[in-house]
């Protein structure tokens, strides 16, 4: 009857020894499966779609809901809420001053006499022949037949965090280029009681929710930024936008976003 009892001993560490490498395993095989976050420019130049829009501005809401519509086109959508509708009485609770300052940038490289909501810039040049927000728009007008790429963008998301970095590499190494960052985020909304649009619900994507210019390089550079933490119920795309310091030209832009 004793020799029996040496077998039990075994059996019951076989199940122990599976377990163990069971569980040193997993953590290699999760590393393993972890999806790398990044995205490379191509070899022609990304539309960069840019929208000042207000919560108080009346005639707002329809290219709100128009600029929805590029969802999943190849381009860098960004909405910029602007604060000076809201004396009106409606604090739009996503307006920047930096948002209304960089309007008037763009539109004294317009040559414009003054800013207006809603305004649409394609490639930092304003679309003011385009303001027919209810009428039917072919996607090939925004995307159309882009000229070739100045720039090449790498742009990938640092380990599990909210650090990003992009290679940039401009194709003429002697001139002098600057770029800005932006955060946007999808599916907001605000149920507005105040002002033109008091009573409205309003519906927001590719809302601006961060933006930061960087200075002036050139040749090939580094660039490093940290964006304000995701949150699961607003999409959130990082931005990258590249242009000639001295001509404004945009020499290439990168949109990423990590699931």
């Amino acid at each position: 009857m004793q020799h029996n009892h040496p077998s039990r001993p075994a059996s019951r560490l076989a199940p122990l020894t599976a377990l163990l490498a069971l569980c040193c395993a997993l953590p290699l095989a999760a590393t393993a499966a972890a999806p790398q976050c990044q995205a490379s420019s191509g070899a022609t130049l990304t539309p960069v779609i840019e929208l000042y829009t207000s919560e108080g501005c009346s005639s707002c809401p329809p290219a709100d809901q128009w600029l929805s519509k590029l969802k999943g086109q190849p381009v860098v959508a960004q909405a910029f809420h602007v604060a000076y509708w809201d004396y009106i009485g409606w604090k739009d609770r996503f307006a920047q001053p930096a948002f209304s300052a960089r309007q008037k940038d763009l539109a004294a490289q317009n040559h414009l006499s003054g800013i207006y909501t809603p305004q649409l810039l394609r490639n930092g040049r304003d679309w003011s022949d385009w303001r027919d927000w209810h009428g039917q728009r072919d996607s090939q007008r925004v995307t159309g037949v882009q000229p070739p790429a100045l720039a090449r963008i790498n742009l990938q998301r640092v380990g599990d965090t909210d650090g990003f970095e992009a290679r940039v590499e401009p194709v003429d190494g002697k001139a002098t280029w600057t770029a800005y960052w932006s955060v946007t985020e999808d599916g907001h909304s605000s149920r507005v009681k105040a002002g033109e649009n008091a009573g409205a619900f309003l519906k927001h994507d590719f809302v601006v929710r961060q933006y930061a210019p960087v200075g002036q390089y050139q040749g090939p550079q580094l660039l490093k930024f940290y964006a304000l933490a995701e949150q699961p119920e607003h999409a959130r795309r990082i931005n990258l936008v590249v242009q000639d310091a001295q001509r404004h030209e945009y020499l290439q832009a990168l949109s990423l976003s990590c699931l």
